[in-house]
């Protein structure tokens, strides 16, 4: 089983695959030498980036999150007001600090190498790690970052095998498939939510569980406000101006003297947008299922919370886990990488996560819920990853809201049917799939089709 801790991953923008992911790789490269007894002869660190990693790698701080990584820092605790100084002196000394203190050369000249004509056959976003003495390299690891900040190593891209962070022994309900959870839910009487807090108890006693969903939560809820109310200019070439302060400040000077029926859209929009505007500029997120897609679910719980009822303890912890249990059949049975199945995996499986956790804990039955899910990512299909200029702004973060929207609107349809539908999850996520297989690498986050080439840079 995948863990609801691997689903959602507290880290830094813009890029669960390309940052999140990278990052987690340059640790490992050093564990690995370390755990080989080779660091203390390493004097020099290079690193080759292939396929959409290559092309828009520049853009998402793939080669920043890579020096990162290998300086011995994690997504989750990196300090992100430190981060510029810190590529300053890299690039100043052309030298890494690792977290031993030994210090090694990292040049301008091969310290990254951006492949943008290549491509490792195993999967569209890949790289290479390499550890040199004297100029000859004395050790080398390829790693794929397959999406949601997963990370494969060659022996497991081989196998097909995304070990999660959090390995689980056996737990009791144990799902592939949609419909096996589905199944597992209504022969023992539990809601799908109930059913994960039993898997997860096997690794943490339930108020651990309830506590560490909380405190995603809290940072969801402190990324919104941070992006509600921070000014500027985000970072990389199209000079966007942030769009939602000022948003914000417009709502809450509308706020009482509105009659507009359609006025908690308006919040939503703002929501998912402030998250992902913070994502944007290299802040700290909650990976929902990626980066990319890393306002959906807050802005959806957010809903939740402003116009329904606030959020406590026990609704968090239940939309937060059936969230996850429709995210791990994507990630067990399609793709959650934009670099693989466009979109769709991203802004798509995170409409469906949030439509399934809204109906869950709006009152619906497992039936509904699996609806949900499914009219989520139904309308989601062929969903490109076009992002202008390799930057995780345009389209990312006004699709993020419309991402928002289409779940609470998919959740509100499911709640007015009785459960049953034509078109199965599961029969959606093989769709999914078999749909970003046909789609052209150039709609699939190399930033060399669709919007990214239509749409003037500066």
């Amino acid at each position: 089983m995948i863990s609801v801790f691997d689903m959602f991953k507290i880290g830094i923008g813009p890029s669960s695959s390309h940052t999140v992911g990278p990052m987690k790789a340059g640790k490992l490269f050093i564990e690995r030498l370390l755990q080989e007894e080779l660091l203390p002869q390493v004097d020099e660190l290079r690193a080759e980036l292939f396929g959409s990693l290559g092309q828009t790698g520049k853009g998402h701080g793939t080669g920043k999150a890579v020096i990162l990584g290998l300086m011995g820092e994690d997504p989750e605790t990196v300090d992100t007001d430190k981060v510029e100084a810190v590529l300053q002196q890299v690039h100043d000394c052309e030298s890494l600090t690792l977290a031993s203190g030994q210090i090694v050369k990292f040049t301008l000249e091969n310290g990254i190498t951006y492949h943008r004509r290549k491509t490792l056959p195993a999967h569209a976003n890949a790289m290479t790690l390499s550890a040199w003495r004297n100029g000859e390299c004395i050790t080398q690891r390829t790693y794929y970052s397959v999406g949601g900040g997963f990370i494969l190593n060659e022996e497991e891209i081989q196998q097909q095998n995304a070990s999660p962070a959090t390995p689980l022994p056996p737990v009791p309900y144990d799902f592939n498939t949609a419909s096996q959870l589905v199944s597992l839910c209504v022969d023992n009487g539990l809601s799908i939510s109930s059913l994960m807090y039993a898997n997860e108890m096997t690794i943490l006693p339930e108020r651990e569980v309830t506590a560490k969903l909380w405190h995603i939560w809290q940072t969801m809820k402190q990324c919104v406000d941070k992006g509600c109310r921070k000014e500027g200019i985000l970072p990389g070439g199209l000079k966007l101006r942030r769009r939602a302060p000022a948003l914000y400040r417009r709502l809450k000077a509308e706020s009482k003297n509105t009659i507009d029926p359609l006025n908690a859209m308006d919040w939503v929009d703002l929501f998912a947008m402030a998250v992902n505007e913070q994502n944007a500029a290299g802040e700290r997120v909650v990976t929902a299922p990626t980066n990319g897609a890393a306002g959906i679910i807050p802005a959806v719980m957010s809903y939740y919370d402003t116009f329904v009822e606030p959020l406590d303890e026990d609704n968090c912890a239940r939309f937060l886990l059936t969230a996850a249990a429709i995210g791990i059949l994507y990630k067990k049975n399609a793709s959650i990488s934009g670099a693989e199945v466009g979109c769709q995996g991203e802004v798509g499986v995170a409409c469906s996560m949030a439509a399934a956790a809204l109906t869950e804990i709006m009152g619906g039955t497992v039936e509904h819920v699996e609806n949900a899910a499914e009219i989520g990512m139904e309308h989601n299909l062929g969903l490109t990853c076009d992002p202008v200029g390799g930057l995780v702004q345009v389209p990312c973060i006004e699709r993020n809201a419309m991402g928002a929207v289409k779940a609470i609107n998919a959740s509100r349809l499911a709640l007015r049917g009785d459960g049953n539908h034509k078109v199965s999850l599961d029969k959606v996520i093989k769709t999914m799939m078999d749909t970003g297989k046909d789609m052209r690498s150039k709609y699939k986050e190399t930033a060399k089709g669709g919007l990214a080439v239509n749409i003037v840079e500066c």
